[in-house]
């Protein structure tokens, strides 16, 4: 494996050149897929910050959520914007940059350096696109072990995520227990619903009802299926946010007007706010990815091959847990994290959990809460405290 960073990337393909740190593992070290195919080569690129300590026990693992990415508390080069969640992530913040070292992967499947459907396919040069095998939450997860792994690393402080990373997290305590010290799974679920099944589904129907996505080979057709991907990620935010939310930003507000123009342009702030949503999200992310990550996310379904049984995942475990949900969040509700609760209690595991009042729906894990600052940055002293890992004295509890 060797490790790259690449500079100035104004302009350049993400998906194939990456401005951020690169693992490269060839075609003599295949991933195994739960599909039963082997991907190699393969490449996952990922973020680092702060310092590795001399017996590496700091170390963090965020885990980003369906269309998050690996810049979790920089610059994202593309959009420009600040990293997604740079309110936890920091000098003297919860997941404290002086204190660990945090890593971020982009995930298998997806666009921005890890190997996906717009990678480059080495048996003919072109784009993946369909080719690409259906990747799963735990083929994910075991791309992430490998780079772990390379990075010398043997057991990992705390792995933590919200939604699609807390799906993450979840796998990671399971299939890696002997390597989590402490796990933080937020606003997350042990296996999809049929509800959020049905969202996606509608979802994958908008982009491959879109002319330009030519059967998945837009890239070949020098094409982008910007409509349909902009549809579905117009019904998808809807759910990240919650009524009370909604009515608060926006009511039934007309967009620069005073009255309806009895047309089909956007007349509500609502409906304007959709479609900004739309417009930017096909500037930064692939849809054939789109369409591999939330396959994933419905396939996922932590108690399946346990007889249903989900405290069966967590037998033995002697991660520590925090466990965080939202009243409004009615994507992943509370009574999704409560079913976690209850199945690590009867694994005998050692669990914590938050039901955090706020209106501000699933994407309040990404947002400035209080609760979840103060929550997490608890949670993580206690952990220390209990690896053996300094805490500020200004933090310092009985």
């Amino acid at each position: 494996m060797t490790l790259r960073h690449v500079a100035d990337p104004d302009k350049r393909n993400e998906a194939i050149e990456p401005s951020s740190l690169v693992a490269h593992f060839g075609a003599d070290e295949p991933l195994a897929l739960e599909s039963g195919e082997r991907l190699g080569p393969w490449s996952i690129a990922y973020q680092a910050y702060g310092q590795l300590n001399a017996d590496k026990s700091n170390a963090i693992l965020l885990c980003h959520a369906l269309t998050g990415d690996q810049h979790v508390a920089n610059i994202n080069p593309v959009t420009g914007k600040s990293g997604w969640w740079e309110t936890m992530v920091g000098p003297g913040k919860p997941y404290d940059t002086d204190r660990f070292f945090i890593i971020c992967s982009n995930v298998l499947g997806s666009c921005l350096g890890t190997t996906g459907p717009a990678s480059l396919d080495p048996a003919t040069g072109k784009p993946y696109a369909l080719t690409f095998p259906v990747v799963t939450i735990r083929d994910m997860v075991n791309a992430q072990a490998k780079l772990v792994d390379r990075l010398g690393i043997e057991t990992l402080f705390c792995v933590a995520g919200g939604s699609m990373g807390g799906m993450q997290v979840l796998e990671w305590a399971a299939s890696h227990s002997e390597r989590v010290f402490s796990a933080m799974p937020i606003a997350t679920a042990a296996k999809h619903t049929a509800q959020n099944i049905a969202f996606h589904e509608v979802g994958r129907q908008a982009v491959m009802a879109d002319p330009d996505w030519h059967s998945g080979r837009y890239l070949d057709e020098g094409t982008r299926p910007e409509k349909g991907l902009a549809v579905a990620r117009m019904a998808a935010h809807i759910t990240y946010l919650s009524e009370q939310a909604l009515h608060r930003k926006f009511g039934r507000n007309f967009q620069d007007r005073s009255a309806p123009t009895f047309s089909f342009d956007a007349d509500f702030e609502v409906e304007s706010y959709l479609r900004y949503q739309g417009r930017a999200f096909v500037e930064r992310f692939d849809a054939n990815s789109y369409l591999f990550l939330t396959r994933a996310m419905d396939y996922f379904d932590l108690a399946k091959e346990h007889d249903s049984v989900l405290a069966r995942a967590f037998i033995g475990s002697r991660t520590r847990f925090c466990i965080m949900s939202f009243t409004s969040d009615w994507l992943f509700p509370t009574r999704d994290s409560r079913a976690i609760v209850h199945a690590l209690n009867a694994a005998g595991a050692s669990v914590s959990f938050v039901e955090i009042e706020t209106d501000k729906g699933h994407d309040a894990f990404l947002l400035d809460v209080p609760e979840l600052l103060d929550t997490t940055r608890g949670f993580i002293d206690s952990a220390a405290r209990a690896r053996g890992l300094a805490v500020p004295a200004r933090r310092a509890v009985p």
